[in-house]
């Protein structure tokens, strides 16, 4: 696996599922595949990381990118991460806030400073269900999604930079089937190629300082 030449720098791609991998980012990017979910995205990037560290390879910038929910936003937009939680955790009965992992010096959300011009910023909940209907109640970020949390704590480990990516698939009504998540991919894939192509453009310019 080697790291995405992007306007001179090296990028890391990362994304969950060959399904949101489309015909306009297969023209522009070679993502490292890690599978869905914060546990195989955890796994598979951390061995990757350390692969690449080991051969003196690190990217300059790692960027999460694919699909993810919301009721409130724009379905088939895509939205750059402006700060991401981790859903799953919950030691409120231990006295830790929601969010918070216990003994970890972080707080429950965790803001992701890089931006690329032009695109809106939301904010994402990673956890390892698939939120649909009343499951958004006690969500409030603006987004659900499976990886980004993982994807941060691995670049944290070796001090990257992260950008999050994320085009809403579905969200505004309940899922049912696989295809409620899979119809709107296309226009999501169009989307994320679009900002790909911002980011490039950022990175030439100067606007995103690595």
């Amino acid at each position: 696996m080697k790291a995405d030449v992007l306007a001179g720098r090296h990028v890391l791609f990362v994304m969950a599922a060959e399904t949101e991998y489309g015909a306009q980012l297969r023209r522009r990017i070679s993502p490292l595949i890690t599978g869905i979910g914060p546990v195989e995205a955890a796994v598979s990037l951390t061995a990757t990381l350390a692969h690449l560290q080991g051969r003196g390879e690190l990217p300059e910038l790692v960027v999460s990118l694919g699909s993810a929910g919301s009721r409130s936003l724009e379905q088939a937009a895509v939205y750059q991460v402006s700060a991401v939680e981790y859903r799953d955790m919950d030691a409120t009965v231990l006295g830790f806030p929601k969010g918070q992992t216990p003994l970890l010096d972080l707080p429950a959300r965790i803001a992701l400073p890089l931006r690329i011009p032009g695109l809106p910023a939301a904010t994402v909940a990673t956890g390892a269900s698939v939120v649909s209907g009343a499951g958004y109640d006690p969500v409030a970020a603006d987004m659900v999604d499976m990886e980004t949390y993982a994807v941060l704590r691995a670049c944290q480990r070796c001090g990257l930079p992260l950008i999050g990516l994320r085009g809403i698939s579905d969200g505004v009504e309940e899922l049912s089937r696989l295809s409620d998540w899979t119809q709107y991919l296309h226009l999501v894939d169009e989307r994320l190629a679009d900002a790909v192509d911002r980011l490039e453009q950022a990175l030439l310019i100067g606007a995103i300082r690595l």
